[in-house]
């Protein structure tokens, strides 16, 4: 007699049809972790999986001087905004597994800001969903940058 539920599927094929592909989503005020969120986006139907990390850098392209630190704060309803994101390059892609995850607060260069990873069938598929989820995550989602520089200016990035 056929069973109508898979006992011998893959772990990740169980994942995927009881919570779906959106695996990780946060915004938070503390550091990131490449390791949570390359494996929360493991899984076994998955031929590629990219993974984009946004870090601190000590220049931006509108001062002459360098970055000194910045600060990224959030809206309260930035949360939903990637969540919708997410949903719809899930729904947009063949995609696996899809996380981001975004930090607030006071950054040094050098800090991670941001990861988005996104698991597909394939690797052309994973990388143009990525591509996709993160610039949509910078012109969607209600976060914003407040850099200082070196000459003792300052500005608001996104806001």
């Amino acid at each position: 007699m056929a069973s109508t539920h898979d006992e011998h599927a893959a772990p990740a094929d169980r994942a995927q049809a009881a919570d779906g592909p959106i695996r990780l989503l946060a915004i938070r005020d503390t550091p990131l972790s490449l390791d949570e969120v390359f494996a929360s986006v493991g899984d076994d139907a998955a031929g590629g999986t990219a993974l984009f990390v946004g870090t601190v850098r000590d220049h931006d392209g509108g001062s002459a001087a360098e970055v000194t630190g910045l600060a990224y704060s959030a809206h309260p309803s930035a949360e939903a905004e990637l969540r919708g994101i997410a949903e719809k390059i899930a729904a947009d892609y063949p995609v696996r597994a899809l996380a981001a995850v975004h930090r607030v607060g006071e950054l040094r260069v050098g800090d991670i800001a941001v990861i988005v990873a996104v698991s597909c069938p394939h690797r052309g598929e994973a990388f143009e969903a990525s591509r996709r989820f993160i610039d949509d995550l910078k012109s969607e989602v209600p976060i914003w940058k407040h850099q200082t520089f070196t000459d003792g200016t300052e500005e608001w990035v996104g806001a």
